[in-house]
């Protein structure tokens, strides 16, 4: 009896942990994630190639999902606030998925009957399936929104308790998800339409939807059945408890659920009385949505956080990622498709290290303090991207004009040879790269100013991961429970509104020759976002923020007045 006793005991850990709601969580937030990277990904290749390979619908379907996040990030998010967490996890995974369906069945005849269409009405019917795409798609974003809202900013916290250890590990296995579905799920569908076609891929991509939305439907009602505590939220709780001191009577006669009869707490509302009408004009309900827009802004800037979340939003100010400006800016400095997919693969581990060493730092040294060592640690790194900007090989030339092209466009001027850097010259910068012998590249030393850069944004991802986990760490636990969802809108609008700025930034000075000075404005914000960290870190810990900490130490600046924990 003794032998076995150990043995089960292990065999019983084993099988709790892959039953648990924690371990149901990661699967159900795997398979959504695994699909968003797909769609996303594929939706951009389809527009493309619909549109006879030009960026056009692309850059419509970019805007439009950027410009309704940053408009409608604040009502969703109060949305999410308003109803019980099982029916806004389900109703976002429905609409979600339903979405991504019906748009790769609709590509799907596109694709199919594109010749027809084109003779149709003029081709007004493939203007419409277009604007149809990009209509669902947006709307399939906007629900992908809610999802990681509820799922990642308050389920997670909940099934985490009031153990801050468990969240941050949970966050970190949630965001080493994020990175490895972000790679491989692009790689995946990319070879089923390269060796298929994007018929092939639209239907396979339609099937799993289908398919991952039943799964994931089923896995979310487990773990809302596994954790009691996710039926009620917390603000609603209390403020049930005050109208039933106020009315008891009332309330029973009713027979509501609290969930149903509570309100959010962000939202001033007064008691009602007797003799108040129930009825509300049409002009107050119409602007109701700009009522929550305002007050889910004002809530958001009346946080403790503020400063903290606007660090975060300001880091998205920058062109040192691994998106399409700076894959373009690689390719006209001589680096070809394989060097990039290596270096993305390097990007992709130094941000699964800084994931790793959140939990580490956390542990040792806090969580605010975790959040100054990993803004330091980055803002130290792209120093080598500044470094880049003046070494052998930069393109930098500011005698060219930031704005020669958009003012020889504007002109109809025709712009000189040296200075076109459109599409047709990038695919012609990318062919000859890659079809050029050895001997026809540059000199070896005009790779070092590119090398700086990307040696620069590489590293730096461990400190922009770690950083970004603690960020959201603090807002998990120190948001109420009834304003978790429109102050993680907020933060998305704001998220979205720095990233379309750096897309301005861009569209505003195009030529390589500039891309030294768009560095350092990127930088530059950088650095302004970790000042604002650096001012709330010490308003909130004093000078406590540079002395190593201890257990007793960590305790104290979790209970610190200046950082209120979750009511």
């Amino acid at each position: 009896m003794d032998n076995s006793g150990p043995k089960k005991t292990c065999c019983e850990s084993v099988r709790d942990f892959f039953t648990s709601a924690k371990f149901l969580i990661y699967m159900g937030h795997a398979l959504s994630t695994w699909g968003d990277r797909m769609w996303n990904f594929a939706v951009a290749v389809f527009l493309v190639e619909l549109y006879g390979n030009s960026l056009l619908l692309t850059a419509v379907y970019g805007l439009v999902v950027a410009g309704s996040v940053l408009l409608l990030g604040a009502i969703i998010g109060d949305w999410v606030d308003k109803n019980p967490r099982l029916k806004v996890a389900q109703t976002s995974l429905l609409v979600q998925n339903s979405c991504v369906i019906v748009c790769g069945i609709l590509l799907m005849v596109v694709f199919q009957f594109k010749e027809q269409l084109v003779e149709l009405y003029n081709g007004w019917i493939l203007t419409t399936c277009y604007i149809l795409v990009i209509t669902i798609a947006n709307i399939a974003n906007l629900a992908s929104t809610a999802t990681a809202i509820t799922i990642q900013r308050d389920w997670v916290v909940v099934v985490a308790g009031q153990d801050s250890s468990t969240l941050a590990d949970m966050n970190a296995t949630v965001r080493i998800i994020d990175q490895l579905t972000n790679i491989l799920a692009p790689m995946l569908v990319g070879q089923i339409m390269t060796f298929g076609s994007p018929f092939i891929g639209c239907g396979f991509i339609a099937g799993w939807n289908l398919c991952s939305m039943c799964v994931e439907y089923a896995l979310l009602w487990t773990v809302y059945q596994k954790t009691p505590a996710l039926s009620m939220k917390g603000g609603q709780k209390e403020q049930q408890q005050e109208l039933k001191q106020l009315s008891p009577p009332k309330e029973l006669e009713n027979g509501q659920s609290p969930e149903e009869s509570s309100q959010p707490l962000m939202i001033e509302a007064s008691m009602v009385k007797p003799g108040a009408p129930k009825q509300r004009s049409c002009c107050y309900q119409v602007s109701e949505p700009l009522r929550t827009l305002r007050a889910g802004w004002v809530a958001y800037y009346n946080q403790n956080i503020f400063f903290a979340g606007m660090s975060l939003s300001f880091l998205y100010m920058t062109v040192l990622g691994f998106d399409c400006i700076t894959t373009g800016y690689a390719y006209t400095q001589g680096l070809n498709g394989s060097v990039l997919s290596l270096l993305m693969g390097a990007s992709a581990v130094a941000g699964i290290c800084g994931t790793v060493a959140f939990t580490w730092v956390r542990k040792k040294c806090g969580l605010i303090r975790t959040g100054f060592i990993s803004g330091t640690a980055q803002l130290s790194c792209l120093i080598l991207c500044v470094v880049s900007v003046f070494a052998p090989g930069s393109p930098l030339d500011l005698s060219v004009s930031p704005f020669q092209d958009i003012y020889s466009h504007l002109m109809g001027e025709t712009v000189l040879p040296e200075a076109e850097h459109s599409l047709t010259s990038l695919l012609t910068a990318v062919n000859a790269t890659t079809a050029a012998p050895a001997e026809e590249l540059p000199p070896l030393q005009s790779y070092m100013s590119v090398s700086l850069l990307f040696a620069g944004v590489i590293a730096a991802r461990m400190g922009l991961w770690s950083f970004d986990l603690t960020v959201t760490q603090l807002i998990q636990e120190n948001v109420m429970e009834s304003e978790r969802g429109v102050i993680n809108g907020v933060q998305n609008s704001m998220n979205y509104l720095l990233d379309l700025l750096h897309f301005i930034m861009v569209i505003l000075a195009p030529n390589p020759e500039a891309f030294g000075l768009l560095v350092i404005i990127s930088v530059s914000f950088v650095a302004m976002g970790h000042i604002m960290y650096f001012g709330f870190a010490f308003k909130s810990l004093g000078s406590r923020l540079f002395l190593c900490c201890s257990p007793e130490q960590k305790v104290e600046e979790v209970e610190s007045p200046s950082l209120p924990t979750t009511v």
